[in-house]
């Protein structure tokens, strides 16, 4: 197969494995990260094939939905490829971006060993910040349940990967935890441009989330005076 064949061929697959997933890890977001990804090699000397497989393929099997496990993703990444036959010397990188991607917590250093991973993963946490990631952030905190916001549960600064998966916080906090340490954490220049503004959503999105959040404690206290 062509490169141009492969990467059309991987984008049905994902595309039809994850329709109709509501977590905000669906085909869209996939897309999405495709895109950037794209974007943000334009000027750099990178691999093109390996970029975009590493894109629509980074979310093949997230650890979050399957118990946890972080080997799980690149296992599968390399059955599909390997059915395809890609060469060796395509899936290798790859695989190692589907395993190095992952954020793992606050205080985890997350560094990636190719300027294609740093491409792809630069991609994959700008759709994890601004407006469509704080819509991706609730998304997936009402798939597993959790509080939007209580002020009683602090946020965490993770320091190990093993406690990062074992948090349950509500979802505000996850800015804390994640989200708005993300702009500082970007690999390349563009990255760390177009992550400036999202950013600056966020915050804005927070202040105003606090002042609407405080009004409505302010009432409950004058309706029980």
């Amino acid at each position: 197969m062509q490169p141009e064949e492969i990467i059309l061929t991987t984008a049905d697959y994902i595309k039809e494995k994850f329709a109709g997933e509501g977590s905000g890890h669906d085909w869209w977001h996939i897309y999405r990260v495709w895109q950037n990804a794209l974007y943000l090699a334009k000027n750099e000397q990178a691999d093109l094939l390996v970029v975009q497989l590493g894109a629509l393929l980074h979310d093949v099997a997230d650890w979050k939905f399957y118990g946890g496990d972080e080997t799980v993703g690149e296992k599968m990444a390399r059955e599909y490829l390997e059915k395809l036959q890609v060469p060796e010397l395509v899936i290798a990188p790859v695989c190692q971006i589907i395993n190095e991607i992952s954020f793992k917590g606050a205080g985890v250093n997350t560094p990636m060993s190719t300027l294609e991973g740093a491409i792809v993963q630069d991609a994959d946490r700008l759709d994890a910040i601004g407006a469509i990631g704080i819509a991706r952030a609730f998304a997936y905190g009402g798939f597993k349940h959790r509080e939007m916001h209580n002020p009683n549960i602090l946020p965490e600064n993770h320091t190990s990967f093993a406690a990062y998966k074992k948090n349950t916080g509500p979802t505000i906090n996850h800015f804390y935890e994640k989200l708005l340490l993300l702009k500082d954490r970007m690999n390349t220049a563009t990255g760390r441009q177009l992550a400036e503004d999202r950013h600056q959503y966020m915050l804005n999105f927070l202040e105003q989330f606090y002042q609407e959040w405080n009004i409505n404690v302010e009432l409950e206290k004058e309706e029980k005076i």
